[in-house]
């Protein structure tokens, strides 16, 4: 065999046995060596190639990220935030930020320098900024800590109060779970096959300039399965477009040629928003046959079955005033906004009003979606136009002369949520500063009224004091304004289960309702503390009744619609435009077509685009809480640091108005 030659010997199918004759073994496993430095050396050149792109890109997409930033800037809609709107809440937040930013600023040089006060003796004192580094450290350590310290105590121990409230809460919805509570209905409520034992219904629609929506809504309306001489819609248009006016009546035409009971209605003197057309409608001569009304916004479609599913129950309970259905929502998913709004809104009907309608009877009328005995709304007083939170207002009054109500929480309508920051900042805001002007309004009328003194607690500690002031007052003052002054005060530092157990436990609990919607736990924590500015700010409006307070701005639809409306609309536009036009416009005489269509085209609907805003409390927001978590990152602080930094961040992307519907 020749001296180089190489032998393999297989012993075993699943083994080999390698032996080498005549050849150096050193020789070999040099070579293998060799081959796998090469092999390193080629991995290590990849990844050092792969790192100094990654270098390299990074420069360029801060740069594209500052220049999208700055062009969102010089083109986004500053309307809203005008120095008279921003008040005194802008400037305190302003003032803050400055401090901090000085604060911070000797803070730094003072880590730097390892300066130890401890050390140092007055006259060892060198230069300004050691000077004022010291008596900045005095001052706080004897004036401001005291107070920081007593007013941190305050919001914690209402911070826990609220927090034991939501879990009472969540209890009871367990219990109800458990335990199968729900309201149940009479078995002769009505006789299917005898239309005459159903009770006469009015349906109202409240609008004003829907132009998204006005057609769904009365088709949704006009396809109740209730009988037609028992049902009577009215559409009770606000808007000041006329050209709307006629598209709207035009619709209510149409469906009236078909059989329905619809009439239209459009005031003359618009005063007082939503109450003042409700209560308006409520004053025709007509109203007195009707013994139930239905109320229905604009962007609500409820089921054919809404009021099979809903009047039966006050028969039999001459007590009940009022049943309130659940709301659901078709564009749930279309965003973050709106996956954030559907979480709270699940925990609201859920929780708060499924439990406060099983357990006390009571809970505040959402302003749709319900039906209530006209009797109920007469002997309370009707429709009253001195608040925005009309639906509230009612609920209370008829609450304090005995009525009941009742919360249906299997019976669903589809709605909308807000997709734009903007229009979901000023239905909060309206939401907040409503219920703090009718506290000051019925705080009389509650404790004079003859019902028990529990229900008055719970009115006024609970219903308004807890859930509508103490919550958006604790939730800004706690982590948006001392929370980073701690950062400055190391005697008065927040421990960790009150910035991180407690409410990662409370949203937890807030999510438990929309389970799917999990994931979005953490941006829901950190969403909750960004929009506390928005909410404290309503607050203190509406309880010194405040310009802004008054405010009335109708939230923007889009007009979405759920996959079985889609079909439909599919059904109906399989029908040519022609036949559709000619039984549109049956109701109108040829003059009155060829005066609308020519009104049309001299004034043709101006398509203007929105932009998105920029909103500068929450930017102001953002530096302070950013300049605190460096002033965190300084101090090592670990969870500290890591919830300013991500509640700075959320509160930056809001400012920016980075969330929600992106406009151009």
């Amino acid at each position: 065999m020749a001296p180089n030659s190489v032998v393999v010997t297989i012993e075993k199918p699943d083994s080999s046995e390698l032996k080498v004759n005549g050849l150096d073994s050193s020789v070999f496993l040099e070579k293998q060596k060799a081959v796998s430095t090469k092999q390193f050396t080629w991995v290590l050149l990849l990844k050092v190639n792969r790192i100094f792109a990654c270098l390299s890109w990074l420069p360029m997409a801060f740069r594209a990220m500052f220049v999208s930033l700055k062009k969102r800037i010089a083109l986004s809609d500053m309307s809203d935030e005008e120095p008279k709107n921003r008040g005194r809440l802008y400037r305190f937040i302003k003032a803050f930020l400055g401090l901090s930013i000085v604060a911070l600023v000797i803070e730094v040089i003072a880590h730097f320098k390892n300066w130890n006060l401890n050390l140092i003796q007055p006259w060892e004192v060198q230069g300004v900024v050691q000077w004022s580094y010291m008596t900045w450290s005095a001052f706080r350590v004897d004036y401001i800590a005291p107070v920081a310290i007593i007013l941190s105590k305050f919001c914690i121990v209402l911070f826990l109060i609220q927090s034991l409230d939501r879990l009472v809460l969540c209890l009871g919805c367990f219990w109800i779970k458990y335990k199968k509570i729900k309201p149940t209905v009479a078995a002769d409520a009505c006789d299917i096959e005898d239309s005459s034992t159903f009770p006469m219904v009015l349906l109202q629609i409240p609008m004003c300039n829907e132009r998204e929506v006005y057609e769904q809504a009365i088709e949704s309306a006009c396809k109740m399965d209730w009988p037609r001489d028992r049902l009577l819609i009215q559409v009770l248009d606000d808007s000041d477009d006329r050209n709307l006016q006629l598209l709207i009546k035009d619709e209510v035409s149409t469906w009236n040629q078909k059989g329905v009971n619809i009439i239209y209605r459009h005031r003359l003197i618009r005063t007082g928003y939503k109450a003042g057309n409700l209560k308006s409608a409520m004053g025709c001569d007509y109203v007195k046959d009707y013994e139930f009304v239905a109320i229905f916004d604009a962007d609500f479609q409820p089921n054919p079955d809404f009021l099979k599913l809903t009047i039966p129950h006050f028969k039999g309970n001459p007590e009940l005033g009022l049943v309130q259905a659940r709301w659901s929502f078709v564009n749930k998913d279309e965003n973050l906004l709106t996956r954030l709004q559907n979480i709270n809104l699940c925990f609201h009907f859920e929780v708060e009003q499924q439990v406060n309608g099983a357990f006390l009877n009571f809970f505040g009328f959402n302003g749709t979606a319900g039906v209530w005995r006209i009797k109920a709304l007469e002997e309370s007083g009707g429709w009253l136009e001195r608040t925005t939170v009309e639906d509230m207002d009612i609920a209370v009054r008829a609450h304090l002369n005995g009525w009941k109500f009742i919360f249906l929480n299997d019976v669903r309508v589809l709605c909308e949520l807000p997709e734009s920051y903007e229009t979901y900042k000023k239905q909060q805001h309206r939401w907040h500063s409503g219920p703090m002007q009718l506290f000051r309004l019925c705080l009389p009328a509650i404790l004079t009224s003859k019902i028990s003194m529990w229900k008055k607690s719970n009115l006024i500690f609970l219903f308004f004091l807890l859930r509508k002031l103490i919550l958006p007052f604790y939730s800004f003052t706690l982590f948006c304004i001392i929370l980073p002054l701690t950062m400055f005060l190391p005697e008065a530092e927040l421990p960790l289960w009150v910035i991180c157990y407690i409410p990662i436990f409370m949203s937890f609990l807030n999510i438990l309702p929309s389970l799917k919607s999990f994931p979005f736990l953490v941006p829901y924590l950190l969403f909750e503390n960004t929009m506390s500015v928005t909410k404290f700010n309503a607050m203190v409006s509406g309880l010194f009744q405040l310009g802004s307070s008054y405010e009335w701005v109708v939230t923007k639809k889009t007009g979405r619609s759920s996959e079985s409306d889609l079909l439909a609309l599919a059904e109906r536009e399989s029908l040519s435009s022609n036949e559709e036009k000619i039984l549109r416009r049956n109701s109108e005489s040829g003059l009155e077509l060829l005066s609308k269509l020519k009104e049309q085209e001299v004034a043709p609907i101006p398509n203007k685009k929105k932009k998105n805003g920029i909103y500068r409390k929450e930017l102001a927001l953002a530096f302070l809480l950013l300049t605190a978590s460096a002033r965190s990152f300084l101090s090592a602080h670990g969870v500290h640091f890591y919830f300013l930094l991500f509640q700075g961040l959320s509160f930056l992307a809001v400012g920016l108005d980075l969330i929600g519907e992106q406009m151009g």
